[in-house]
């Protein structure tokens, strides 16, 4: 075999092999960094929601799950956590296998603007104003009315909030779609 041909074969073989300590990269730049919903506030968010064991939950920009997991663990729900970070499902999968709830609740290493949301009768947000704003034409588009919307800290611009809460501090927002 050439040295050529020996080159080609490892360069080959590292892309196949990756080690265990690498990481994948995400789809893209996530749109914001994590920074965890307190657990209070997601007790509040889901309360708001009215969230039932009826309920399919959808968490966008899931991070480490406890939004999806709390539903089901707390109200039976089903829920379902879409990141664009691999490392946040990776984290949120192994939330999800401690809380005993991995029958109802699944991870998704997706873009949030891009996957199919339209069984979710919840959509629970953590995001910026402006990602909220981009999201206003998606929401209305693919869920069905009625549909509740929970965002902490954020609002919608001029969408005005069904209702507001307030949680130590911690602003919490509720809409029914259609948004308006």
């Amino acid at each position: 075999m050439t040295a050529r041909r020996i080159v080609l074969c490892l360069a080959i073989l590292a892309t196949l092999v990756v080690p265990s300590s690498a990481q994948q990269a995400p789809l893209r730049s996530p749109d914001v960094i994590f920074v965890p919903t307190p657990q209070e506030v997601v007790d509040a968010m889901l309360k708001l929601a009215k969230v039932t064991k009826n309920d399919v939950v959808y968490d966008l920009g899931s991070g480490d799950g406890r939004i999806p997991i709390t539903a089901a663990k707390t109200y039976g729900a089903r829920g379902v956590g879409i990141d664009i970070d691999p490392q946040r499902i990776k984290e949120a999968t192994e939330n999800l296998k401690t809380a005993g709830v991995g029958d109802r609740v699944k991870f998704l290493n997706q873009d949030l603007f891009t996957t199919d949301i339209s069984e979710a009768t919840v959509v629970t947000l953590y995001l910026l104003p402006s990602l909220n704003l981009k999201l206003m034409p998606k929401l209305n588009k693919e869920l069905k009315p009625g549909t509740r919307i929970v965002s902490h800290a954020f609002d919608m611009g001029d969408a005005k909030p069904t209702e507001t809460l307030n949680v130590n501090g911690r602003t919490i927002y509720f809409w029914t779609t259609p948004i308006k």
